[in-house]
Protein backbone atom coordinates (compact mmCIF):
# COMPACT_ATOMS: atom_id res chain seq x y z
CA UNK A 1 0.00 0.00 0.00
CA UNK A 2 1.32 3.03 -0.74
CA UNK A 3 1.13 5.98 1.84
CA UNK A 4 2.87 9.03 0.74
CA UNK A 5 1.58 10.74 3.72
CA UNK A 6 -0.15 10.22 6.93
CA UNK A 7 -0.75 11.02 10.41
CA UNK A 8 0.01 9.61 13.78
CA UNK A 9 -2.56 9.44 16.65
CA UNK A 10 -2.62 8.34 19.74
CA UNK A 11 -6.55 7.50 21.14
CA UNK A 12 -6.66 9.01 24.31
CA UNK A 13 -10.19 9.53 26.50
CA UNK A 14 -9.93 11.65 30.01
CA UNK A 15 -12.98 10.45 32.14
CA UNK A 16 -14.50 9.08 28.84
CA UNK A 17 -14.15 12.15 27.11
CA UNK A 18 -11.69 11.31 23.70
CA UNK A 19 -9.15 13.42 23.21
CA UNK A 20 -6.79 12.32 20.65
CA UNK A 21 -3.25 13.51 20.02
CA UNK A 22 -1.95 13.82 16.69
CA UNK A 23 2.08 12.63 17.80
CA UNK A 24 3.31 13.02 14.00
CA UNK A 25 2.82 13.67 10.47
CA UNK A 26 0.91 17.33 10.88
CA UNK A 27 1.82 20.47 8.73
CA UNK A 28 3.94 23.11 9.88
CA UNK A 29 1.45 25.55 11.77
CA UNK A 30 2.04 29.25 10.67
CA UNK A 31 2.37 31.79 14.00
CA UNK A 32 5.00 33.02 16.35
CA UNK A 33 3.09 32.20 19.12
CA UNK A 34 0.44 29.42 20.10
CA UNK A 35 -2.27 31.76 19.97
CA UNK A 36 -1.29 33.00 16.31
CA UNK A 37 -1.20 29.25 15.18
CA UNK A 38 -4.60 28.90 16.67
CA UNK A 39 -5.95 31.93 15.06
CA UNK A 40 -4.45 30.87 12.11
CA UNK A 41 -5.90 27.49 11.59
CA UNK A 42 -9.22 29.67 12.55
CA UNK A 43 -9.17 32.06 10.15
CA UNK A 44 -7.07 31.32 7.05
CA UNK A 45 -6.69 27.08 7.06
CA UNK A 46 -8.69 24.91 8.77
CA UNK A 47 -8.28 22.13 6.41
CA UNK A 48 -6.17 19.86 9.43
CA UNK A 49 -8.75 20.73 11.39
CA UNK A 50 -11.98 19.68 9.31
CA UNK A 51 -9.99 16.16 8.24
CA UNK A 52 -9.16 15.01 11.75
CA UNK A 53 -12.89 15.94 13.30
CA UNK A 54 -15.34 15.26 10.95
CA UNK A 55 -16.67 12.20 9.20
CA UNK A 56 -15.64 9.73 7.53
CA UNK A 57 -12.45 9.63 10.50
CA UNK A 58 -13.87 11.00 13.60
CA UNK A 59 -17.59 11.16 15.38
CA UNK A 60 -19.36 14.11 17.33
CA UNK A 61 -18.35 12.92 20.52
CA UNK A 62 -14.55 13.75 20.33
CA UNK A 63 -11.93 16.45 20.33
CA UNK A 64 -8.48 16.13 18.32
CA UNK A 65 -5.38 17.64 20.10
CA UNK A 66 -2.44 19.07 17.15
CA UNK A 67 0.96 18.51 19.19
CA UNK A 68 3.63 20.92 17.97
CA UNK A 69 6.69 22.40 19.28
CA UNK A 70 6.16 24.99 21.45
CA UNK A 71 6.88 28.77 20.59
CA UNK A 72 8.51 29.66 24.00
CA UNK A 73 11.42 28.51 25.76
CA UNK A 74 10.39 27.97 28.95
CA UNK A 75 7.53 25.36 27.58
CA UNK A 76 8.30 21.25 27.08
CA UNK A 77 5.71 20.90 24.33
CA UNK A 78 2.59 22.94 22.90
CA UNK A 79 -0.69 21.69 22.02
CA UNK A 80 -4.01 23.03 20.13
CA UNK A 81 -7.45 22.00 20.68
CA UNK A 82 -9.19 21.33 17.49
CA UNK A 83 -13.08 20.09 17.69
CA UNK A 84 -15.75 20.40 15.08
CA UNK A 85 -16.48 24.21 15.51
CA UNK A 86 -13.27 25.56 15.34
CA UNK A 87 -9.82 25.24 17.81
CA UNK A 88 -10.12 26.46 21.14
CA UNK A 89 -7.07 27.51 23.48
CA UNK A 90 -7.10 25.57 25.64
CA UNK A 91 -9.29 22.25 27.61
CA UNK A 92 -8.23 20.59 30.81
CA UNK A 93 -9.76 17.06 30.11
CA UNK A 94 -7.76 17.24 26.49
CA UNK A 95 -4.92 18.67 28.39
CA UNK A 96 -4.59 15.63 30.70
CA UNK A 97 -5.09 13.59 27.30
CA UNK A 98 -1.91 15.37 26.34
CA UNK A 99 0.10 14.90 28.88
CA UNK A 100 -0.61 10.75 29.00
CA UNK A 101 0.08 10.59 25.42
CA UNK A 102 2.87 12.45 25.93
CA UNK A 103 4.56 10.47 29.07
CA UNK A 104 3.22 7.13 28.05
CA UNK A 105 4.69 7.13 24.74
CA UNK A 106 8.14 8.49 25.77
CA UNK A 107 8.00 11.82 23.84
CA UNK A 108 8.25 13.75 27.16
CA UNK A 109 10.89 11.27 29.76
CA UNK A 110 8.74 9.88 32.61
CA UNK A 111 10.22 10.16 36.13
CA UNK A 112 8.21 8.34 38.96
CA UNK A 113 6.92 9.40 41.42
CA UNK A 114 6.30 12.35 39.75
CA UNK A 115 7.21 14.28 36.14
CA UNK A 116 6.50 17.53 35.16
CA UNK A 117 5.58 19.26 32.42
CA UNK A 118 5.36 22.95 31.31
CA UNK A 119 2.78 23.10 28.26
CA UNK A 120 2.58 25.84 25.99
CA UNK A 121 -1.19 26.58 24.76
CA UNK A 122 -3.09 29.22 23.30
CA UNK A 123 -4.33 30.44 26.58
CA UNK A 124 -0.86 30.55 28.07
CA UNK A 125 1.60 28.13 29.81
CA UNK A 126 -0.15 25.38 31.84
CA UNK A 127 2.33 23.56 34.44
CA UNK A 128 1.22 19.85 34.61
CA UNK A 129 2.50 17.61 37.17
CA UNK A 130 1.45 14.10 36.50
CA UNK A 131 1.95 10.80 39.13
CA UNK A 132 3.84 8.40 37.60
CA UNK A 133 3.67 4.75 38.80
CA UNK A 134 4.97 1.11 36.83
CA UNK A 135 5.29 3.29 33.31
CA UNK A 136 1.96 5.11 33.89
CA UNK A 137 0.45 8.37 34.48
CA UNK A 138 -2.04 7.96 37.33
CA UNK A 139 -3.10 11.30 37.63
CA UNK A 140 -2.46 14.18 36.52
CA UNK A 141 -2.77 17.53 38.17
CA UNK A 142 -2.79 20.68 35.82
CA UNK A 143 -1.80 24.12 37.16
CA UNK A 144 -4.48 25.86 34.79
CA UNK A 145 -4.14 29.84 33.85
CA UNK A 146 -5.86 32.56 35.57
CA UNK A 147 -9.94 32.09 35.72
CA UNK A 148 -12.08 35.26 36.35
CA UNK A 149 -15.31 36.05 36.25
CA UNK A 150 -16.74 38.69 33.60
CA UNK A 151 -20.47 38.64 35.22
CA UNK A 152 -22.85 37.23 37.32
CA UNK A 153 -26.45 36.28 37.27
CA UNK A 154 -26.33 37.80 33.95
CA UNK A 155 -30.48 37.84 33.08
CA UNK A 156 -30.28 36.47 29.09
CA UNK A 157 -33.99 36.37 28.00
CA UNK A 158 -35.08 33.37 25.93
CA UNK A 159 -38.06 32.56 23.93
CA UNK A 160 -38.49 29.23 25.75
CA UNK A 161 -37.46 29.55 29.39
CA UNK A 162 -38.22 33.19 29.89
CA UNK A 163 -35.79 35.15 32.11
CA UNK A 164 -32.84 32.74 33.51
CA UNK A 165 -29.56 34.02 35.68
CA UNK A 166 -26.00 33.17 33.64
CA UNK A 167 -22.26 33.29 34.91
CA UNK A 168 -20.13 34.17 32.44
CA UNK A 169 -16.33 33.11 33.14
CA UNK A 170 -13.32 32.33 31.71
CA UNK A 171 -11.37 29.36 32.63
CA UNK A 172 -9.55 29.04 29.75
CA UNK A 173 -12.15 29.48 27.18
CA UNK A 174 -15.60 31.62 28.07
CA UNK A 175 -18.24 29.64 29.45
CA UNK A 176 -21.96 30.49 30.21
CA UNK A 177 -22.71 28.40 33.24
CA UNK A 178 -26.71 27.92 33.91
CA UNK A 179 -28.28 26.00 36.97
CA UNK A 180 -29.81 23.24 35.05
CA UNK A 181 -33.09 23.53 37.25
CA UNK A 182 -33.70 27.01 36.19
CA UNK A 183 -34.45 24.70 32.34
CA UNK A 184 -36.16 22.48 34.24
CA UNK A 185 -33.20 19.46 33.58
CA UNK A 186 -31.39 17.34 35.75
CA UNK A 187 -28.06 16.40 34.68
CA UNK A 188 -28.24 12.69 33.82
CA UNK A 189 -27.44 10.35 31.41
CA UNK A 190 -31.51 10.07 29.78
CA UNK A 191 -31.65 14.08 29.77
CA UNK A 192 -28.39 14.67 27.53
CA UNK A 193 -29.55 15.14 23.98
CA UNK A 194 -31.86 17.78 25.97
CA UNK A 195 -29.35 19.50 27.83
CA UNK A 196 -27.54 19.85 24.43
CA UNK A 197 -29.89 20.87 22.32
CA UNK A 198 -30.85 23.47 25.53
CA UNK A 199 -27.35 24.40 25.16
CA UNK A 200 -26.49 24.76 21.93
CA UNK A 201 -29.87 27.05 21.74
CA UNK A 202 -28.53 29.12 24.98
CA UNK A 203 -25.38 29.67 23.03
CA UNK A 204 -27.03 31.28 20.08
CA UNK A 205 -29.13 33.79 22.10
CA UNK A 206 -25.90 34.10 24.59
CA UNK A 207 -24.11 35.52 20.90
CA UNK A 208 -26.96 38.07 20.24
CA UNK A 209 -26.44 39.37 24.12
CA UNK A 210 -23.58 38.85 25.99
CA UNK A 211 -19.90 40.56 24.66
CA UNK A 212 -16.95 39.34 25.70
CA UNK A 213 -13.34 39.47 25.14
CA UNK A 214 -10.50 38.63 27.00
CA UNK A 215 -8.07 41.23 27.93
CA UNK A 216 -4.85 39.76 26.84
CA UNK A 217 -5.49 37.01 24.02
CA UNK A 218 -6.14 38.08 21.21
CA UNK A 219 -9.25 36.29 19.24
CA UNK A 220 -10.54 34.86 22.42
CA UNK A 221 -13.86 36.83 22.02
CA UNK A 222 -16.68 34.43 22.43
CA UNK A 223 -18.69 32.30 24.61
CA UNK A 224 -17.36 28.61 23.87
CA UNK A 225 -19.71 26.50 25.79
CA UNK A 226 -22.78 26.62 27.63
CA UNK A 227 -22.15 24.76 30.96
CA UNK A 228 -24.56 23.29 32.97
CA UNK A 229 -24.58 22.90 36.64
CA UNK A 230 -25.97 21.04 39.76
CA UNK A 231 -25.37 20.10 43.09
CA UNK A 232 -25.19 16.41 44.26
CA UNK A 233 -26.41 15.20 47.48
CA UNK A 234 -22.44 14.72 49.14
CA UNK A 235 -21.56 18.40 47.90
CA UNK A 236 -20.17 17.76 44.67
CA UNK A 237 -20.55 20.11 41.95
CA UNK A 238 -23.01 18.52 38.73
CA UNK A 239 -21.72 19.77 35.36
CA UNK A 240 -22.68 19.42 31.94
CA UNK A 241 -20.69 21.09 29.21
CA UNK A 242 -22.67 21.27 25.74
CA UNK A 243 -20.40 21.63 22.58
CA UNK A 244 -21.23 22.51 19.25
CA UNK A 245 -23.17 21.08 16.84
CA UNK A 246 -25.14 19.68 19.66
CA UNK A 247 -23.39 16.79 22.78
CA UNK A 248 -22.23 17.07 26.12
CA UNK A 249 -18.80 16.46 27.43
CA UNK A 250 -18.19 13.14 28.97
CA UNK A 251 -15.93 14.22 31.39
CA UNK A 252 -16.52 16.74 34.58
CA UNK A 253 -14.63 19.72 32.12
CA UNK A 254 -11.52 21.05 33.48
CA UNK A 255 -11.98 24.59 31.70
CA UNK A 256 -15.37 25.07 33.02
CA UNK A 257 -14.51 23.81 36.45
CA UNK A 258 -12.00 26.44 36.65
CA UNK A 259 -14.32 29.22 35.52
CA UNK A 260 -16.73 27.51 38.00
CA UNK A 261 -14.10 28.44 40.59
CA UNK A 262 -13.79 31.66 39.55
CA UNK A 263 -17.43 32.66 40.34
CA UNK A 264 -17.47 31.10 43.86
CA UNK A 265 -14.47 33.07 44.37
CA UNK A 266 -16.44 36.10 42.90
CA UNK A 267 -19.14 35.65 45.31
CA UNK A 268 -16.97 35.26 48.21
CA UNK A 269 -18.21 31.02 48.67
CA UNK A 270 -14.15 29.87 48.46
CA UNK A 271 -11.25 31.32 49.42
CA UNK A 272 -7.00 30.33 48.23
CA UNK A 273 -7.10 26.70 49.21
CA UNK A 274 -10.29 25.23 48.89
CA UNK A 275 -11.05 22.25 46.47
CA UNK A 276 -14.15 21.42 44.96
CA UNK A 277 -15.07 17.72 43.52
CA UNK A 278 -16.94 18.38 39.50
CA UNK A 279 -18.14 15.27 38.54
CA UNK A 280 -19.69 14.84 35.19
CA UNK A 281 -22.88 13.35 33.74
CA UNK A 282 -21.42 10.26 33.41
CA UNK A 283 -19.78 10.08 36.94
CA UNK A 284 -16.50 10.61 36.40
CA UNK A 285 -14.92 13.20 38.84
CA UNK A 286 -12.37 15.92 38.84
CA UNK A 287 -10.66 17.75 41.75
CA UNK A 288 -10.86 21.91 41.23
CA UNK A 289 -8.21 23.27 43.33
CA UNK A 290 -7.65 26.91 44.01
CA UNK A 291 -3.83 27.50 44.78
CA UNK A 292 -3.59 31.56 44.20
CA UNK A 293 -5.46 34.42 43.33
CA UNK A 294 -3.75 37.33 40.69
CA UNK A 295 -5.46 39.99 38.89
CA UNK A 296 -6.29 39.95 35.01
CA UNK A 297 -6.97 43.40 33.11
CA UNK A 298 -8.64 44.49 36.31
CA UNK A 299 -10.16 41.40 37.19
CA UNK A 300 -9.85 39.53 40.33
CA UNK A 301 -8.40 36.19 39.44
CA UNK A 302 -8.53 32.48 40.97
CA UNK A 303 -5.31 29.95 39.80
CA UNK A 304 -7.06 26.76 39.60
CA UNK A 305 -5.68 23.39 39.61
CA UNK A 306 -7.80 20.36 37.59
CA UNK A 307 -7.02 16.99 38.53
CA UNK A 308 -8.06 14.27 36.74
CA UNK A 309 -6.61 10.84 34.72
CA UNK A 310 -6.06 9.94 31.44
CA UNK A 311 -5.86 6.37 29.72
CA UNK A 312 -4.16 5.69 26.05
CA UNK A 313 -6.97 2.99 24.89
CA UNK A 314 -5.06 2.46 20.87
CA UNK A 315 -3.49 4.46 17.94
CA UNK A 316 -4.39 5.16 14.64
CA UNK A 317 -3.02 6.30 11.58
CA UNK A 318 -5.06 8.71 8.64
CA UNK A 319 -3.90 8.16 5.52
CA UNK A 320 -3.58 11.95 3.45
CA UNK A 321 -4.29 11.63 0.03
CA UNK A 322 -5.56 14.59 -2.23
CA UNK A 323 -8.10 12.34 -4.49
CA UNK A 324 -10.10 11.32 -1.14
CA UNK A 325 -13.88 12.86 -1.75
CA UNK A 326 -14.24 13.48 1.66
CA UNK A 327 -10.96 15.19 2.85
CA UNK A 328 -12.86 18.29 4.33
CA UNK A 329 -15.15 15.58 6.23
CA UNK A 330 -18.69 15.95 6.63
CA UNK A 331 -21.24 15.89 9.23
CA UNK A 332 -24.94 14.60 9.14
CA UNK A 333 -27.99 15.54 11.38
CA UNK A 334 -28.20 11.53 12.19
CA UNK A 335 -25.87 11.08 14.23
CA UNK A 336 -24.24 14.72 14.99
CA UNK A 337 -27.89 16.57 16.06
CA UNK A 338 -30.67 18.71 14.49
CA UNK A 339 -28.01 21.77 14.46
CA UNK A 340 -25.07 20.44 12.19
CA UNK A 341 -26.04 23.89 10.17
CA UNK A 342 -23.71 25.69 12.85
CA UNK A 343 -20.52 23.80 12.06
CA UNK A 344 -18.67 25.55 8.72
Amino acid sequence: MNWDRSLDLLQVHCQGEIGKVIVGGAPEIPGATMLDKMNHINNVDDSLRRFVTFEPRASVAMSVNLLIEPTRPDADAGFIVLQADRAHPMSGSNCICVVTALLESGRVPMREPETIIRLDTPAGLIIARATCRNGRSVSVSLDNVPSFTEALDRIVETPRWGRIMVDVAFGGVYYAIVNADQIGLDIAPAKARQLAEAGIELKSLLAEQVTVKHPELIGVDEIAYVMFRGRDPDGAVRTCTTLKPGRVDRSPCGTGSSANLATLLARGEISVGARRTSRSIIGGEFVAEAIGETEIGGRRAVLPRITGQGWIYGRETLRLSDDDPFKSGFALSDSWGPRVDLLG
